[in-house]
């Protein structure tokens, strides 16, 4: 093979740090990243091609392993990591199609989904690198090669690769920061007043989430309070600590339920965005619930004899309505009842199908376990709802439950 010949005669040419690499790559204080020489990994069942590969990335700097087939290839890439595979998309199966290739390529980015693959092949035609292209494939050279098509390729893909590998890194750093910062904004341990059981449940659908709750006791009562920030993820985890921040201080104090939703209505104004909220004033010894409900799904209050009330009232979402004038309600909490309040990440819950778990489903389910304790009927109702969805949670769940003994 005269490619091969030529590349024999190159061995050795020069030594490599990082191929195209802008000066300030690898000089980034990020501790949890580190460069390696890059590793590329060559698939062909060619022995001839592969060592003619080898020796020209060899004289870039480059490490290379060598593999002959999906066998081996897929066993090296579960082993060790690598920068970039040059991947021929024909073997000795099949010869021509290039069938076999863009199989293992669908194989390999059900692996990794960002690693990098150029594609080879001797029997190139539009189709197969328009198919190639669609599986994943970042490039498509046509053999016999150009040497310097082929360096340039892999130079480019793995400077691509590592700079994403990089900000991949920094928003994983950045992810764990602000998932640490949210739990800290949530109660460690929750009050538990006298003659009440409560349990909670946080489970945000990303790494951070927009729902947010709060149980403080004061001398007289103790503060409930559940919110949902339309919108997921860290746009709405910022809006919920801004809530937070205007929330708890009112908490504290044991501010009246509607003073609290008309104070936070105008802050909320503010952002542009919506909250639902659910605020109320437990108090435990006269067994009373003072609440203002701020367009939040309606709590359920199950009694002993297992009638169930929804907890509504006239109020809307925060943010809506610049003058909305939030009113309270008081429900009497007799012994036995259980008061089960929830975001509509439980509600909504998909399964397969796009059927909702519904506000029914969770009402039956409250009045059917209402002897349960708070912490029991908390993990039977979220059981049922990780069943429903597969566990694939589309929002934010926040369920909290209050046992009166």
């Amino acid at each position: 093979m005269e490619t091969a010949v030529h590349l024999l005669a190159d061995e050795g040419r020069g030594l490599w740090t990082h191929p195209g690499a802008s000066p300030d790559l690898d000089s980034h204080p990020d501790p949890s990243f580190t460069f390696h020489a890059p590793r590329v990994l060559i698939a062909d069942d060619q022995e001839t091609v592969c060592e003619a590969l080898r020796l020209l990335l060899k004289g870039e700097g480059y490490e290379t392993e060598l593999v002959s087939g999906p066998a081996s290839l897929l066993d090296s890439l579960a082993r060790r990591e690598f920068d970039l595979v040059l991947l021929d998309l024909n073997y000795t199966r099949d010869t021509t199609s290039g069938r076999e290739g863009l199989d293992l390529l669908t194989r390999i980015r059900a692996m990794d989904q960002h690693l990098p693959v150029v594609v080879m092949t001797a029997w190139s035609n539009v189709d197969l690198a328009v198919e190639a292209m669609r599986r994943g494939a970042c490039d498509f050279v046509q053999k016999p090669w150009d040497n310097q098509q082929v360096l340039a390729s892999v130079r480019h893909q793995v400077e691509r690769s590592r700079t994403q590998r990089r900000q991949r890194s920094y928003l994983s750093a950045e992810l764990n920061d602000a998932i640490e910062t949210q739990r800290r904004f949530l109660p460690e341990q929750l009050p538990q007043p006298l003659g009440c059981d409560i349990a909670v449940a946080y489970l945000p659908a990303r790494f951070v989430g927009g729902d947010y709750f709060d149980v403080i006791e004061t001398d007289q009562h103790t503060a409930i309070c559940v919110a949902d920030v339309a919108g997921k993820g860290l746009p709405a985890a910022l809006l919920m600590a801004n809530l937070q921040a205007t929330l708890k201080p009112q908490m504290q104090c044991a501010s009246n339920p509607a003073e609290i939703c008309r104070d936070l209505n105008l802050h909320v104004r503010r952002s542009g965005k919506f909250i639902s909220l659910f605020h109320a004033l437990l108090d435990a010894d006269a067994r009373r619930l003072v609440y203002s409900n701020a367009g939040h799904l309606p709590p359920l209050l199950v009694r002993a004899d297992g009638s169930c009330e929804r907890l509504l009232s006239e109020g809307a979402v925060l943010g809506a309505f610049e003058n909305w004038d939030y009113r309270e309600k008081e429900v009497a909490l007799e012994p036995g009842s259980r008061l089960v309040l929830y975001t509509d990440g439980i509600v909504e819950a998909n399964n397969a199908s796009g059927k909702d778990f519904g506000e029914e489903r969770l009402r039956d389910l409250a009045v059917a376990n209402r002897q349960q304790t708070a912490e029991e009927l908390k993990q039977t109702i979220l059981a049922a709802v990780m069943d429903h969805c597969g566990a694939q949670l589309q929002d934010d769940v926040t369920l909290l439950v209050i046992a009166v003994k």
